[in-house]
């Protein structure tokens, strides 16, 4: 990073396993950067509820609470934390909708990650990591299903907002250059 005094926030924004955990990871490994997600306030509620952690209830659980409350409810929460962060780069991961940045892009220093990557590599990587309880099992069809709702279909018109674009088709070392290509230019 060449502007030492100055934190870089890289918000990640991608279709579903095109690889912001990976690039989330590697940051936190080799530069120690801070990590904030989207979903963890989603799936905090619904352990506390006692519900599945699934996609598709953590879908609900944002209508409602977006429905409820402000569609930048978690915009707000995730700004404030980042505002806060002493770390020099920080990660906010899993930015779905136009509102998740609303209040980011406005911090000294924001960077808007587009990380894009082919459907079936993507659906590949889904059942391979099973991140969720559900991903196992999903079928192909089920996988394109999910990117219908409604926590998925902004991704690509927030992907066009984005000034760095990171192409993830290949293998993790090749990731890894390119993220620390953008490290070194910020």
């Amino acid at each position: 990073m060449n502007n030492k005094k100055q934190k870089l926030i890289l918000g990640l924004v991608g279709q579903i396993s095109s690889g912001k955990g990976s690039v989330s990871e590697y940051l936190r490994e080799k530069y120690n950067a801070s990590f904030y997600h989207f979903s963890t306030p989603l799936r905090k509620t619904l352990k506390i509820l006692d519900l599945e952690e699934n996609r598709k209830n953590m879908a609900k659980l944002s209508q409602t609470l977006r429905k409820t409350f402000g569609q930048d409810l978690l915009a707000k929460i995730i700004t404030s934390n980042v505002g806060g962060d002493k770390n020099k780069i920080i990660v906010v991961d899993c930015i779905r909708r136009i509102d998740d940045i609303k209040y980011l892009k406005d911090l000294p220093k924001f960077k808007l990650l587009y990380i894009k990557t082919d459907k079936k590599t993507r659906y590949k990587r889904l059942i391979e990591r099973s991140e969720n309880k559900d991903d196992k099992v999903k079928t192909y069809k089920e996988f394109l299903n999910d990117e219908k709702l409604e926590t998925e279909i902004d991704i690509a018109k927030i992907g066009k907002k984005a000034k760095l674009i990171i192409n993830n088709n290949k293998n993790l070392k090749e990731l890894h250059k390119q993220i620390d290509k953008i490290i070194l230019k910020a």
